[in-house]
């Protein structure tokens, strides 16, 4: 297969991929719509919220596979020269995220791409989810707030990458994806600023 294929099939395909709203099709296979309820979010925290965390949980792992599985699969193909393995992986996760938070299937309004965002973490670096795992679980039991976690744990990540002596593209991809979550995240930003933001411990249920 040649380089001009090879750069732009798998990122493709992980758009295409990363498009799919698991979280969506989970809510109405519940009877749900998730963008109606709730934070009106098509992502595993918004479904863990309406639906439970099974369903959640089901949500995120889906989603993180949207991530992991196409840079899985674009690493075992051939290069013909030195490093296009390396990029077309690189831009396969990039392109899985991007599909999750603009997808073509809803008109370009997605989720937030923090468990599509883990995925490609995930594949770069196992250590490194584990680290932000770990200040993801602390920073969201003392705020109360999943997006503090979320913010913090993948802002982190090119940091581990680069301790831990991933290469210069690794940990630029990480940094790409870190920055389009923080996009993503401006509103919860704002709120967080204004003192506005849904708190994960005042979320209880019939409460």
């Amino acid at each position: 297969m040649s380089s001009a294929v090879l750069l732009f099939a798998f990122p493709l395909f992980a758009y295409l991929l990363g498009s799919i709203p698991f979280g969506l099709v989970i809510g109405r296979l519940a009877g749900v719509d998730v963008r109606s309820q709730g934070s009106r979010n098509i992502g595993a925290t918004n479904v863990s919220r309406l639906l439970g965390k099974k369903l959640g949980l089901l949500t995120l792992a889906c989603d993180c596979l949207k991530g992991f599985l196409p840079m899985a699969l674009a690493a075992t193909l051939p290069a013909e020269q030195p490093g296009q393995r390396e990029m077309v992986v690189a831009a396969t996760g990039v392109a899985a995220v991007l599909g999750h938070m603009f997808p073509v299937y809803l008109g370009f309004r997605g989720g937030k791409g923090v468990a599509t965002g883990l995925g490609v973490f995930l594949y770069l670096s196992p250590p490194a989810i584990l680290i932000s795992l770990f200040l993801f679980v602390a920073s969201v039991a003392l705020s109360g707030f999943v997006s503090v976690g979320s913010l913090l744990a993948s802002a982190l990540i090119p940091l581990w990458l680069h301790l831990l002596g991933a290469t210069s593209l690794q940990v630029g991809t990480a940094a790409v994806v870190a920055a389009l979550i923080w996009y993503k995240h401006r509103e919860n930003i704002s709120r967080l600023r204004q003192g506005t933001e849904k708190s994960w411990k005042k979320e209880k249920p019939g409460g």
